[in-house]
């Protein structure tokens, strides 16, 4: 029988770094982003972005392509000079001492960036020279990590032999080896298959109980759902942040879900009927906002079918995180139309 002593061990034996370790005062945020505006010739990435996240938080930043996602992690991880704003980490001002904030972020880009010909330990132990891990923590560190991401057994595997689930946990690794306490990911688990994409956060798991500050940004809403925050970034602006259940109560719509047999038809055919909000086609069904309290739901569905939609079936649900980034997406697209 295994006691929840050994479970406690077990867990510590995991984990790369104490999670006694402690992470700043509780009135200095991890990461205080004010204002942040960064521009390229012809085009604005950031525009007025401002965030705060409190030390041990996870926060996911969803948003289309170009929409300034990597832009913003690139700012905070002092890789990018800003065009105005301030970015601390920390405490500390991101352009005015990058070293030090550096030293407190491990940042993992989308494009891995590891030497191919080096094996999975040679990688770590080169990252740990640049770090200037003292000699006699190095090999100590690179095994918890090891043992950590489970990539113990492919040590002497060249990187360029290991899966795609295999880098990326590698890449995780490489970026811990300083022992931050605020990490920076980057769409870690884009192109990773299932089962990898299960233990990677199952690290990120780990991570969180050892007292580290997450932000991640990603593509699937169902890993935004794990997060304790999420932030929808739209043309270099964050249009929307706060708890899940937050985001999808604040819409004051639920989600009236039409099984049908050719829902693009079907979407243009509700535009001619009253009481009914937005439509969103997946595949043979038909998300339509409808509003929470007040609703004659028999009276719409029979509106539906009296116009001639050939209805398989329907049930009305609260809007899921998709359906909620959908419709601030398409408000924030209005309201720049308009401006």
């Amino acid at each position: 029988m295994t006691t929840a002593g050994d479970a406690e061990a077990s867990g510590a034996a995991r984990r790369p770094f104490p999670a006694s370790v402690a992470c700043g005062a509780d009135d200095v945020p991890a990461i205080d982003v004010v204002d942040v505006v960064k521009d390229y010739p012809g085009t604005k990435a950031l525009r007025g972005v401002s965030l705060r996240l409190a030390h041990g938080e996870l926060f996911g930043l969803v948003g289309p392509d170009g929409a300034g996602k990597t832009t913003l992690l690139r700012t905070l991880a002092g890789l990018l000079r800003l065009s105005g704003g301030q970015v601390r980490i920390d405490g500390i001002d991101v352009q005015t001492d990058p070293a030090a904030a550096k030293e407190r972020i491990g940042y993992m880009s989308q494009r891995f960036s590891l030497s191919e010909t080096l094996t999975v330990a040679e990688n770590l132990l080169y990252v740990s020279e640049v770090w200037h891990v003292p000699h006699a923590e190095r090999r100590q560190r690179m095994r918890r990590l090891l043992e950590f991401s489970r990539l113990a057994p492919f040590q002497d595997r060249q990187t360029r032999n290991l899966s795609g689930g295999m880098k990326q946990k590698l890449s995780l690794c490489v970026s811990l080896v300083h022992q931050p306490r605020i990490l920076l990911l980057d769409e870690p688990t884009i192109g990773v298959d299932p089962i990898s994409r299960r233990d990677f956060w199952l690290i990120l798991y780990d991570l969180l109980a050892a007292g580290s500050t997450i932000l991640l940004s990603t593509p699937y809403m169902d890993e935004a759902e794990r997060c304790g925050r999420v932030g929808f970034l739209l043309d270099g602006q964050l249009i929307a942040c706060g708890p899940p259940a937050e985001l999808r109560a604040s819409l004051g719509t639920v989600v009236l879900d039409l099984h049908c047999g050719d829902s693009r038809a079907a979407r243009a055919t509700l535009r001619h009927i009253g009481g009914l909000g937005d439509a969103v086609c997946f595949g043979e069904h038909l998300h339509v906002a409808m509003p929470r309290a007040g609703a004659d739901v028999t009276g719409l569905v029979e509106a539906v079918r009296a116009a001639g939609v050939e209805l398989r079936g329907w049930k009305v649900r609260e809007p899921s995180l998709e359906d909620v980034f959908l419709a601030y997406t398409r408000r924030g697209r209005e309201t720049e139309a308009r401006a």
